[in-house]
């Protein structure tokens, strides 16, 4: 047997444990940058934004980590969720990565659900068509699916709507949803703000006008067609009611506009008032079937609160304004509507 000298020994003991301790060390760091140093993108900002969809597994939200660059390292991110068993908690929804985050806190954000909401926002719309793009925009609900529930005959009747008077519940605002919401939760919450919105003082204000909710909603949206000034609109409402209490046609250029289908329209003319539909008030009398536009907060307390007076006419006055000059009779409303013809030709508006 060799024997080895014992200073040789010991000095091999010590290198061994050096290279132990080296060891660990590294593995230390390794692991501690691993599961608790930052790892998410600088290139991606304060705040970015991770979408897991519905009905994603594992394999999913690893290829859309990947696509998203959203993180510095993703192998060291997936050893972590391997460890922290991400894979039976994948949820879906919207998650807010800010900068600095670690996969240790990623995962555990992941693991928890606790999604961030958004602000849904929508204004200015007027069919079914471009409310249902718009919400798809912004939410996981895609826009078939929310065609389909406006057009869902069944559904709608069990809520006093029928395909024409849907819209109405969609009150313009901002609201605050899960990106994960689908149609029909889309759909109900809406209800729910609209039936919260209709508060009984202004369903019995509705009741002393001799109009339905949905009626008040409909004419609200052709006030706000008329007129983008606010302190204006309980006016022109007031206009409207006076013709409907004396069964004269509406008559509102913006349900023409409507019928025509061309949002684009600056000027309405006597080609146009021929269009055979039922949104033609200069055509058909009474309300049209739906609103021509989701009808603001504005515009439905506008008509809730309709000015009382004795006009029956107006037209828009030639300054660029947006304001009008209301009228009592038909000659005296000739002359502020050539006022306003003499405007829009001498400005080459001609459709």
């Amino acid at each position: 047997m060799i024997k080895i000298p014992r200073k040789k020994l010991l000095i091999g003991l010590l290198a061994f444990v050096l290279l132990l301790f080296i060891a660990g060390g590294v593995f230390g760091y390794w692991f501690w940058s691993s599961v608790f140093k930052n790892n998410v993108n600088p290139d991606k900002g304060e705040v970015a934004y991770l979408f897991i969809p519905t009905g994603s597994d594992f394999e999913d939200l690893k290829t859309n980590i990947i696509k998203s660059n959203l993180l510095k390292n993703t192998n060291s991110f997936f050893w972590v969720a391997k460890r922290k068993n991400l894979a039976s908690h994948v949820k879906p929804g919207r998650y807010e990565i800010k900068a600095g985050m670690s996969n240790n806190e990623i995962v555990n954000l992941l693991r928890s659900g606790k999604q961030k909401p958004l602000n849904v926002v929508f204004n200015n719309i007027r069919t079914s068509g471009q409310l249902a793009g718009n919400i798809a925009q912004q939410i996981e609900a895609d826009s078939v699916s929310i065609i389909e529930l406006l057009k869902d005959k069944t559904f709608l009747e069990q809520h006093n709507l029928n395909t024409e008077t849907a819209r109405i519940i969609f009150i313009p605002n901002t609201y605050q949803f899960y990106w994960n919401t689908d149609a029909k939760q889309f759909f109900n919450r809406m209800l729910n703000e609209y039936q919260k919105f209709w508060t009984e003082l202004r369903k019995q204000k509705a009741k002393s006008l001799g109009m339905s909710i949905a009626e008040v909603s409909i004419l609200a949206s052709i006030v706000d067609k008329e007129t983008n000034q606010n302190n204006e609109k309980p006016r022109i409402a007031g206009v409207y009611i006076n013709r409907l209490h004396d069964n004269w046609k509406l008559q509102a250029d913006p349900t023409v506009v409507y019928a025509v289908g061309n949002f684009e329209m600056k000027r309405v003319l006597n080609v146009h008032l021929e269009t055979d539909s039922p949104y033609n008030t200069y055509k058909y009398a009474g309300l049209p079937p739906g609103p021509i536009c989701l009808p603001t907060i504005a515009g439905i307390d506008a008509v809730l609160n309709a000015e009382k007076h004795g006009y029956y006419y107006f037209a828009a006055r030639p300054d660029g304004s947006g304001y009008h000059n209301f009228a009592k009779t038909y000659n005296q409303h000739l002359n502020f509507a050539r006022q306003f013809h003499k405007y829009l030709n001498d400005r080459k508006i001609k459709n």
